[in-house]
């Protein structure tokens, strides 16, 4: 949006102004800054508002401001500096401090407006802008804030300043004789509690006050007499001798408020005071206290009166106020201020006098507002503006868009002021707008319509600038066409206003109706181009659109497919591969129901009947057919061929998709085996075969036990198959299965001791084992210190023995080493296959049981003690593996590889065996 001086003068720098001369905080106010601006932008809007600080400085009343602007420009050049160059977190930084202060300034002024109120709620106009000029905010703001605090803005109530009787003094007198506070007490005595003095007299309950008085004459005349009833014949002439007796009452009411007020009581005694001493009425009570307190206010002589028309924006008056000034008068500011006055009048009147001589209307306009900016009651400035008239807008065109006109138009050439666009349409009123475009959403249907734009600025209209004629004729609407086997079908709706609707196929009629046809005249498989259009009455005969058009190709009745098969693809899991024999004529589509079709195969249906009943399924294109996805779980695929807007249905077959488990993993621990996998989704349950056995495992128990759990002698291999499966119509159905295998273990035992006199020590090594077994290599390591060694590495390396048949006895010295030290022996085998899953150590020598090193956080297949599916489990299995020290990994282990324990210390024994090394109890391996 282009900045506009005269909008930043009216909204921003005149508040100001009436605030003091305080600037506004808002930084987005002060530089009409916009939260969607670009660095370019606020660098350009900023200049601009600049600009027009000094421009403004040359008014007078601007000046003190304008200076004011400048300065505290200066705090913020380095914020726009880093703007130019497209940073603006400083700036946005700025913006939000900016804020804040403004709403400390609001709330500043809004704790003053409540001090000043007090408990009367009321202030007085004047007041209000002072302390809105002396808080930095508008008057208006002043005024909203008031009125959110419940204060009310008025003007006091005018009080009398004389007694309406010459004889008050004498009926105070009295009344303090007869113990009366007040005068309406003694006509309608406890009756006149809530008495209203303000806008009329009024007692609740009570009668006139002449009645009263006539009332009260009657009761005082019963009385005796003496000092009382002659005090009460005075207040009673009083009341018949005055012409009006209700305003006597007042003025009794407000002399006595104003005697307390003297005192300067807080306004909770004065309201108090009024409302039961005085007996006034809660408003009436306020209204009159606030009156008495504003009264007594002290002019400020010629230069006040100047200084209140000037900041009114009336300057012509101002100078008018000098001029009937005695010349003595004008001394000191009131001088400065007449000079003001008389420079600023002269000055407008010459910029006046050059826009009546002006022959440019632009030119004159803006003479003519420069001048109304120096003297905003310039005689006859108003009425010139009023009558300088923008430059008309050009070549206005209007053109048939569907059921509606749309304009355009060059625009005005004026770019003084604010120019807007009158468009009428036969003379109504359609829109104002400011940009050379326009649009009529329900014209008159077949009528000749005229359309013309005024070029408008503020009131003074240009010549109307017209466009061409048109007439609206709507097309059919909602054109909708269908191709069948031999025939085309059309439907649409008919405009209201046409007499009928004409259709022809590539150029010759067809028969149609009023909203449809059907053409059997067709030839399958060539494209036929319909035209659509509508006939309308004119004064020459009949007038028909352009029309619809559209393209059909109708076909032959599609032929199903009465047999196809499906097998998995190998090359991609979840992917079947659809092999069957093209149809004469359509394409075949593969979609998915729930249960079987509603429809006998050959059955012919609209496409959009099949779409809503079934399903697509994701396909691509074979050599030999289709590749489809069909998803998990249970369903029925149906084969259909596709013709156009046709489809016939063929054969459908019920298909289970069971996916493959995921992740196959084993480990031998003794006598058990555990498996894990990642449970294959929308599968019920899972076969596991192992050596001959088999069992069903479903979801729930797989993850109550944390797994699977085979029982099979240690030495004994086992291969693990786990396959989906499912009960389809009472028979079991298993998919694709996953299988690994795992070796057997032959355990390998060793044993330490010491033989022989203390001078001649040996360590004694006896391996033994469960069946014949042959170790690779054997070594005895030594480890001084509280720690045990962890590997053949970790330690001094005593003795080695290679292709060491077992059972063994092996003799070596008794080591010469200060206790306490550690004794281990490690085997090192050949472990054939992966080792993603074991430790260094394994079962191997020196080892606790079952212990495994494991793999460092850092290492892919860490993830702690968990079960393959990554849930921490605490059952007996997880307790049993955490106390020998061994871990489950949940990591990306190839398809079907099997992990042991044991893998990491023994050599193959046989081809269906591993190596396993127990250590003996601790006590006789750590010396010392």
């Amino acid at each position: 949006m282009a900045f506009d001086e005269q909008r930043y003068t009216r909204e921003v720098l005149e508040p100001a102004r009436e605030a003091g001369g305080l600037p506004p905080e808002d930084l987005t106010v002060r530089y009409q800054l916009r939260e969607a601006m670009t660095a370019a932008e606020v660098a350009e809007t900023v200049r601009q508002v600049r600009q027009c600080w000094r421009r403004a400085r040359g008014m007078l009343k601007y000046k003190r401001l304008a200076d004011r602007l400048e300065a505290d420009h200066s705090r913020f050049a380095p914020i726009f500096s880093a703007t130019a160059d497209g940073d603006l977190a400083p700036l946005r930084e700025a913006l939000g401090e900016s804020e804040h202060r403004a709403a400390r300034r609001l709330a500043g002024a809004g704790g003053r407006l409540d001090d000043a109120a007090g408990r009367l709620r009321m202030l007085s106009p004047a007041l209000v802008a002072t302390i809105a000029r002396s808080s930095g905010v508008s008057t208006e703001e002043a005024a909203r804030l008031a009125a959110e605090r419940s204060i009310e803005v008025r003007e006091p109530d005018r009080l009398p300043e004389a007694p309406p009787y010459p004889g008050f003094a004498k009926v105070r007198e009295a009344l303090d004789t007869l113990g009366m506070p007040h005068l309406g007490r003694f006509l309608f005595g406890d009756e006149c509690t809530g008495m209203r003095v303000l806008d009329g007299f009024a007692v609740a309950g009570g009668g006139s006050v002449r009645d009263a008085a006539a009332e009260a004459a009657r009761r005082w005349a019963t009385r005796t007499r003496g000092p009382w009833t002659v005090s009460a014949d005075t207040v009673l002439a009083a009341l018949r001798n005055s012409p009006d007796p209700e305003a006597l009452i007042r003025y009794d009411i407000v002399a006595r408020l104003r005697e307390r007020i003297r005192e300067h009581p807080y306004d909770d005694t004065l309201l108090r005071h009024a409302t039961t001493d005085l007996d006034l009425a809660t408003g009436d009570a306020r209204r009159l206290i606030f009156a008495v307190r504003g009264e007594g206010g002290l002019t400020g002589g010629p230069s006040a009166r100047l200084r209140e028309l000037v900041d009114a924006g009336e300057i012509h008056a101002a100078a008018d106020f000098a001029e009937a000034l005695d010349p003595g008068a004008l001394t000191g500011e009131a001088a400065e201020l007449a000079t003001e006055v008389r420079a600023r009048l002269a000055h407008a009147v010459r910029l006046r006098d050059r826009a009546r001589a002006a022959l440019d209307p632009d030119d004159a306009w803006l003479a003519v507002r420069d001048a109304l900016q120096r003297v905003p009651d310039l005689p006859g400035a108003a009425e010139l503006l009023a009558r300088l008239a923008p430059h008309p807008a050009r070549a206005v065109r209007a053109a048939i868009q569907g059921e509606g006109v749309s304009l355009v138009w060059q625009p005005s050439p004026s770019r003084a002021g604010r120019v807007l666009y009158d468009v009428y349409r036969d003379g109504i009123a359609l829109e104002t707008t400011e940009r050379p475009s326009a649009r009529d959403e329900h014209p008159p249907v077949n009528t000749p319509v005229t359309y013309w734009v005024v070029a408008r600025r503020d009131d003074a209209v240009a010549m109307p600038a017209m466009a061409q004629p048109v007439v609206v004729q709507p097309e059919p609407g909602a054109v909708r066409l269908t191709a069948g086997d031999g025939v085309v079908s059309g439907r649409w709706t008919r405009p209201a206003e046409a007499t009928r609707v004409i259709v022809t196929r590539d150029g010759r009629p067809v028969t149609a109706g009023d909203t449809g046809f059907r053409d059997r005249d067709v030839t399958n498989g060539t494209s036929h181009i319909y035209v659509v259009s509508a006939a309308y009455a004119g004064p020459d005969g009949e007038v028909v659109t352009p029309g619809v058009r559209r393209t059909v190709t109708p076909l032959g009745r599609p032929r199903p497919v009465t047999d196809f098969t499906l097998r998995p693809d190998p090359s991609a899991p979840g992917t079947f591969l659809v092999q069957y024999e093209e149809p004469a004529t359509g394409e075949l589509e593969i979609v998915g129901l729930d249960a079987a079709p509603p429809w006998p195969m050959g059955t012919t249906l609209s496409l959009a009947e099949l779409r809503a009943a079934t399903r697509p399924i994701p396909s691509a294109p074979t050599r030999d057919g289709q590749s489809i996805r069909p998803g998990g779980g249970q369903g029925v695929l149906l084969a259909v061929t596709v013709a156009g807007e046709l489809a016939t249905v063929g054969r459908h077959i019920e298909h289970l998709n069971l996916a493959p488990p995921a992740r196959l993993t084993a480990q031998r621990r003794g006598v058990t085996v555990y498996v894990g996998f990642v449970w294959p989704p929308d599968v019920p349950e899972v076969e596991v075969r192992w050596n001959g056995r088999s069992m069903i495992v479903n979801s729930a128990a797989y993850r109550a036990q944390g797994g699977v759990r085979l029982d099979v002698p240690e030495g004994e291999p086992v291969t693990v198959e786990v396959a989906p499966t499912s009960m389809v119509h009472g028979e079991r159905v298993r998919g694709t299965a996953v299988s690994l295998r795992l070796s057997g273990h032959v355990p390998v035992r060793y044993d330490l001791s010491q033989q022989g006199p203390a001078w001649r020590r040996s360590l004694v090594v006896e391996v033994t084992a469960d069946r014949p077994v042959r170790l690779r290599r054997l070594a005895l390591v030594l480890k001084p210190g509280h720690v045990q060694p962890k590997s053949a590495d970790d330690g001094i390396l005593l003795a080695e023995w290679t292709d060491l048949e077992v059972p063994a006895r092996l003799t070596v010295p008794a080591p010469r080493q200060a206790k306490p030290y550690w004794l281990r022996c490690f085997a090192e085998g050949a472990v054939e296959g992966p080792r993603w899953a074991t430790g260094g150590g394994g079962r191997g020598a020196g080892g606790a049981p079952g212990h495994q090193e494991p793999a460092g956080r850092d290492h892919p297949a860490y993830a702690g003690p968990v079960w393959n599916d990554g849930v921490l489990r605490n059952d007996s299995v997880l307790e049993d593996m955490l106390r020998d020290g061994g871990y489950l990994w949940d990591a990306p282990a190839p398809e079907g590889a099997a992990t042991d324990p044991g893998q990491g210390s023994g050599e193959p024994a046989a081809a269906d065996g591993e190596v396993a090394l127990i250590d003996p109890p601790v006590r006789r391996m750590k010396v010392g």
